[in-house]
C-alpha cells in the first residue's frame, strides 16, 4: 500500500477499530484460529466483488461515452430510454473479456456481494434454489431435469461456500486458494449474516484511497489482530510488521526474484510491494516465490497477494520445504524468512547427502541451520538474504552447529548480524536475531542503485536490544526512527569505508563504529572469539555520558549526601520506635 497522509491514516485507524470491535463481538463460540479464516475469507470475497463492481461501472460509462471505442449508440436500439438499449448494455456487462483485459476476476451473479447481502436473511428461515445463471427460485422446479441443474441452499454458510465455489470455477488462478468451509462452521447463522453486513460497511470508495488499498489494509490489520488473539499459534502465520519492514528496508528488493520458504501469510511480500511503491519503483520488476506447509495458511497468503494484485508463484500445492521443495531450480535475488525457531525432527525423509548441506549437516534436533542453508542454496550469485533465528544460532557449538557457523564465516558469507530486543513476538519469548548473508561481498551496484564497496573479510554487528518502545504491557515494537537508524547504519557500512570512531568527515556522511550499538569486525577478530557472532561481544558498552563534573568534586558531593541520608535514617528509626512504644509495642 502506498504511503498515506495523516487524514488517510486516521480514516484507516478508525475503520480498523470499528471493524475489529464489531467482528470480535460476533465471534461467538469459534476460537480465533477458525474465526480468522471466516472473516478473512469474507474480506477477500468483498474485495473480488468490489473490484468487479468498479470495473462494471467503468464499462457502463464507456458504453455511454461517444468518444470511447466501446460506445453503444442509443439510436441503434430505439433511443437512450428504450428497454432494448438497457438490455444491450446489461448483456455487454456480462461479457467476461471486458474484465479479463484489466485483470479483474469474473464474479458470477450468485457470488456478488449484493446478492449475498440480499439472500443471507432469506436462507436463515427458508430454502432457496439457485439456477446455473444465478436466478433465485423459492421452490424446487417440478421438472426433474431442471431440478438437477439447480442448487438447494438452506443456510448462510452454504450460500457463502456456493459463492466461493462459483468464483473458483470461473477463475483458474483462484483454484484451491479459497477456504470453502462455511457450511461446517459451528456458528449461529444469524451471526454469520451479521458478519456479511458488517464487512459490507467497509467503504467502497474513499476520496484518495482505492478499494484495493482499503481492503488490503484491513486484511493486514486483521491478520495482526488474529495473531495476538491466537498467542503462540499466531506466530505460525504472522511476523510483526516492524520486523518484516526492517528486513525489507535493509535488503531493498527493488527488482529480481524474491523468495520466502516459510512464508506464513506472505508478510514479506506485502512489505516488499509497499517498499517498492514508496520508492517509486515498479512492482512488475519483482517476481514472487513462496512456500508454506500449512494448507489454510497457504490459502491466506494467496488471498493476501490477490487482494493487492501481486502476481505470485507459491508452487503447485502447500508442501514441506525440506522434502517437497516447490522451487527446486530457483535462484533468488532476495530471500527473506521467519522460519520456526529451534524446530525439532525436521529431517524425516531428508538425505544426509542433500545438496543443500554445503557447509555441514544440520542436527536433527534443531532446524536453524537447515533453514539457513536451504535459503543459501536458493540464493543467486549476487543475491542477499535475511532471516530471523533464535539467539542460540549465534553461539551454539552443539551437534555440528559450531562447525557450520565456522564454515559460513570462513567462506565469507555472513554480512551483518542484528541482535533484537525481547518481547517483539506474539508467539515466543525466545530472544531473536537477524542474519544477513550474501554470496558476493565484492564491489558492485545493488538492485536499488547503490555503489557497494568491497566488504570482503568484514562483518557488521548491530546491537539493537536497547531500541524500541513498549506498545502495551506485553509487546515491544520498533518506531520508524528505530528502523531508520539500523537501516542507515547498514547501508552506510555497505557503501563507505569504515573509519575508527571520531575520524569521520561528519556525522551521517560515512559509517563509524558506535560503542554499544555497532562495529565493523574483521574475520581475524571473529576467529579469536571462537566464531561466535553475538553482537554484544563486539560492540562493547555504550560510552558513559560526561556530565562535566570533576571526579573529586563529585565524590565529595556524593559522600556528603550519603552522610546526610545516614543521619536522617537514624532520626527516623528513633521516631518509629517512640510511636510503637506509645501504641504499647515497646520491646
Amino acid at each position: 500500500m502506498p504511503m498515506v497522509n495523516d487524514d488517510e491514516q486516521q480514516f484507516l485507524n478508525n475503520l480498523d477499530k470499528k471493524l475489529w470491535t464489531s467482528a470480535d463481538k460476533l465471534r461467538s463460540t469459534l476460537d480465533a484460529s477458525q474465526y480468522k479464516h471466516t472473516v478473512l475469507g469474507l474480506i477477500f470475497l468483498k474485495y473480488v466483488s468490489d473490484s468487479f463492481d468498479i470495473r462494471r461501472q467503468e464499462l457502463t460509462d464507456q458504453f455511454k461515452n461517444p468518444d470511447h471505442e466501446y460506445y453503444l449508440d442509443p439510436t441503434d436500439f430505439g433511443g437512450e430510454d428504450s428497454a432494448d438499449y438497457q438490455a444491450e448494455i446489461n448483456a455487454e456487462l456480462e461479457q467476461r473479456d471486458y474484465y479479463a483485459e484489466t485483470n479483474v476476476f469474473w464474479v458470477p451473479k450468485m457470488a456478488r456481494w449484493e446478492f449475498l447481502q440480499n439472500q443471507n436473511k432469506v436462507v436463515i428461515n427458508s430454502v432457496i434454489w439457485l439456477t446455473k445463471a444465478g436466478d433465485v427460485l423459492t421452490q424446487a422446479p417440478e421438472d426433474d431435469t431442471e431440478k438437477r441443474l439447480c442448487t438447494r441452499i438452506s443456510s448462510v454458510g452454504q450460500l457463502i461456500d456456493h459463492a466461493l465455489e462459483a468464483i473458483e470455477q470461473d477463475n483458474a488462478k483462484l483454484k484451491g486458494i479459497l477456504n470453502k468451509r462455511y457450511t461446517s462452521l459451528q456458528i449461529d447463522p444469524a451471526k454469520l449474516g451479521e458478519l456479511i453486513d458488517l464487512i459490507a460497511t467497509i467503504p467502497f470508495k474513499h476520496a484518495s484511497l482505492s478499494s484495493k488499498d482499503i481492503l488490503g489494509h484491513v486484511y493486514e490489520y486483521f491478520l495482526g489482530q488474529f495473531a495476538l488473539a491466537e498467542g503462540k499459534k499466531g506466530g505460525q502465520f504472522y511476523t510483526p510488521k516492524s520486523i518484516v519492514s526492517l528486513i525489507v528496508q535493509m535488503l531493498e528488493p527493488f527488482k529480481g526474484r524474491v523468495y520466502d520458504p516459510a512464508m506464513g501469510s506472505g508478510g514479506f511480500f506485502v512489505q516488499s510491494e509497499n517498499f517498492i511503491r514508496e520508492h517509486q519503483g515498479r512492482i512488475g520488476d519483482v517476481s514472487i516465490y513462496g512456500q508454506e506447509y500449512n494448507h489454510t495458511t497457504w490459502q491466506l497468503a494467496a488471498m493476501n497477494m490477490v487482494i493487492r494484485g501481486i502476481d505470485f508463484n507459491f508452487g503447485k500445492e502447500p508442501a514441506n520445504t525440506y522434502t517437497n521443495d516447490q522451487h527446486p531450480d530457483l535462484r533468488a535475488d532476495f530471500v527473506m524468512a521467519n522460519p520456526p525457531f529451534n524446530m525439532r525432527e525436521w529431517d524425516t525423509g531428508v538425505s544426509d547427502d542433500d545438496p543443500r548441506w554445503v557447509y555441514g549437516k544440520p542436527p536433527s534436533g534443531n532446524a536453524n541451520f537447515a533453514w539457513l542453508q536451504h535459503m543459501l542454496y536458493h540464493l543467486a550469485p549476487n543475491g542477499s538474504m535475511g532471516l530471523l533465528l533464535a539467539n542460540g544460532s549465534m553461539s551454539s557449538n552443539t551437534n555440528n552447529e559450531g562447525e557450520i557457523r565456522k564454515a559460513l564465516i570462513e567462506n565469507d558469507l555472513v554480512e551483518c548480524m542484528v541482535a533484537l530486543p525481547g518481547q517483539l513476538f506474539t508467539n515466543t519469548q525466545i530472544p531473536a536475531c537477524i542474519w544477513f548473508l550474501t554470496k558476493n561481498k565484492g564491489p558492485r551496484t545493488s538492485a536499488s542503485g547503490k555503489a557497494l564497496r568491497d566488504r570482503k573479510g568484514e562483518i557488521l554487528f548491530i546491537d539493537a536490544r536497547n531500541l524500541g518502545y513498549m506498545k502495551d504491557r506485553v509487546l515491544r515494537d520498533f518506531s520508524q526512527a528505530d528502523l531508520n537508524k539500523i537501516t542507515q547504519t547498514y547501508h552506510l557500512w555497505q557503501t563507505n569505508r569504515p573509519l575508527p570512531q571520531g575520524e569521520g568527515r561528519g556525522e551521517g556522511e560515512c559509517y563509524q563504529d558506535q560503542a554499544g550499538f555497532c562495529k565493523s569486525v574483521t574475520l581475524a577478530e571473529i576467529q579469536k572469539h571462537g566464531y561466535v557472532l553475538t553482537p554484544g561481544r563486539y560492540v562493547g558498552a555504550a560510552d558513559a555520558v560526561d556530565d562535566g563534573e570533576a571526579f573529586a568534586e563529585k565524590m565529595a558531593r556524593l559522600t556528603a549526601q550519603l552522610k546526610f541520608q545516614f543521619e536522617r535514617s537514624k532520626k527516623l528509626e528513633v521516631e518509629i520506635k517512640k510511636n510503637l512504644a506509645d501504641l504499647g509495642y515497646d520491646d
